[in-house]
């Protein structure tokens, strides 16, 4: 089995499916965490899904997948416009990595618009609800076979 895709998330996305369901939608993380192992079954690859609403623990698993991941999927949430330390954090794993967002940030409030960890990604998908995630992974699974 080839080393595991991270899928890390970040602040409040423990509360997606309740709060501002009208951005988020209805699914919750766990619905997530579900159709990302599905799929990832399906695509012969195995995941390690991750939330958490404090940064060094999301600096932790990125430190981590350095040694133990193939590529990493992160949605840094709120992090995205403010940490250098996930930037910086990321700027030392040398896989793939995909940023997602749930929403179309850029239709958004403005600070919003500015992502320190798109200055890392080797791609951004935005806009797409939760299926982000999913062609994330497809997206993942295509570089990590190469």
């Amino acid at each position: 089995m080839p080393k595991p895709i991270y899928v890390l998330n970040g602040p409040n996305l423990n509360l997606l499916g309740l709060r501002q369901p009208e951005i988020y939608g209805r699914e919750t993380l766990a619905d997530v965490a579900d159709k990302v192992s599905a799929l990832a079954e399906e695509l012969g690859l195995s995941i390690r899904f991750h939330q958490s609403n404090h940064e060094g623990a999301l600096v932790d698993w990125i430190h981590e997948a350095r040694s133990e991941g193939a590529a990493i999927i992160i949605n840094p949430a709120a992090y995205t416009h403010t940490s250098v330390a996930i930037l910086d954090a990321l700027h030392t794993f040398e896989g793939p990595v995909i940023e997602v967002h749930i929403s179309n940030v850029h239709k958004r409030e403005s600070f919003r618009h500015h992502s320190y960890v798109s200055l890392r990604a080797d791609g951004v998908i935005a806009g797409f609800g939760t299926e982000g995630y999913l062609l994330a992974l497809r997206r993942v699974a295509s570089l990590v076979a190469k």
